[in-house]
C-alpha cells in the first residue's frame, strides 16, 4: 500500500474542504481559494478535521493514482494557509529586474526589456543588490505550487545559467557547472 497515499492530511483551523460529485475538491483558506479535479474513482472521506484518500482496488492505475491524490489535496492545503513561493537569482552584469506596478520588467541582454505579467493569485517580489558582484533575487509566491513552479520555469527559460560566465536566470538552489573555456588551449 502507498505510504504516502495512507497518510491523512490534517486541515488547520481556517480552511475548510468541500469534496463535490465527480471528486471535485475546493479548499478555501486564508489566502484564498483552490478548486481542482481529481480521478473520480478515488474515495476521498473527511472526518475529525482529517481527509484520508482510499483507493478502490489494487490495480496498477489505482497504486498510482493514490498517492497523487493524497498529495495533490495536501497541497492544496498548504497553499491556501502559507503559500508557495520559489526563489530565483539573476546573475550578469546590467540584468536587472524591476516592477512596475504588478508587471515585472526584466532587462536579460536582449536588446529590448522582457515584460511578463504574473498569473492569477501569482506575485512577484525583486530583492536588492548589495553589491556589483551579488546576485539579484526574485521570488515567485502563489497559492497554486504547480502554477507558481510554472512561472518560475518561465522566466528561467528567458535566460538559463550558461556554464563559461555563469551569467542567466537560475533557481536560487540551483548548482551551476563552470566549464574552463578557451585558456587551457595549447599554441
Amino acid at each position: 500500500m502507498s505510504r504516502i497515499g495512507k497518510k491523512p492530511v490534517t486541515l488547520p483551523k481556517g480552511v475548510d474542504v468541500q469534496i463535490a460529485e465527480g471528486n471535485l475538491v475546493t479548499v478555501k483558506g486564508s489566502k484564498g481559494t483552490l478548486t481542482q479535479q481529481l480521478h473520480p474513482d478515488m474515495i476521498i472521506v473527511q472526518e475529525n478535521g482529517e481527509l484520508t484518500v482510499q483507493r478502490p482496488s489494487d490495480t496498477k492505475l489505482h497504486k498510482s493514482l493514490h498517492g497523487l491524490t493524497r498529495t495533490l489535496i495536501a497541497n492544496m492545503v498548504v497553499g491556501v494557509t502559507d503559500g508557495w513561493q520559489r526563489a530565483l537569482e539573476i546573475n550578469g552584469v546590467g540584468y536587472r529586474a524591476v516592477l512596475e506596478g504588478q508587471t515585472l520588467v526584466l532587462s536579460l541582454g536582449f536588446s529590448h526589456q522582457v515584460r511578463r505579467e504574473p498569473p492569477p493569485n501569482v506575485q512577484y517580489v525583486v530583492g536588492e543588490r548589495k553589491s556589483a558582484n551579488e546576485p539579484l533575487g526574485l521570488i515567485v509566491r502563489g497559492i497554486d505550487k504547480q502554477v507558481v513552479g510554472e512561472e518560475a520555469s518561465r522566466i528561467r527559460a528567458l535566460r538559463p545559467p550558461e556554464p563559461y560566465k555563469g551569467k542567466g536566470v537560475k533557481y536560487a538552489e540551483e548548482k551551476v557547472r563552470r566549464k574552463a573555456g578557451k585558456a587551457g588551449k595549447a599554441r
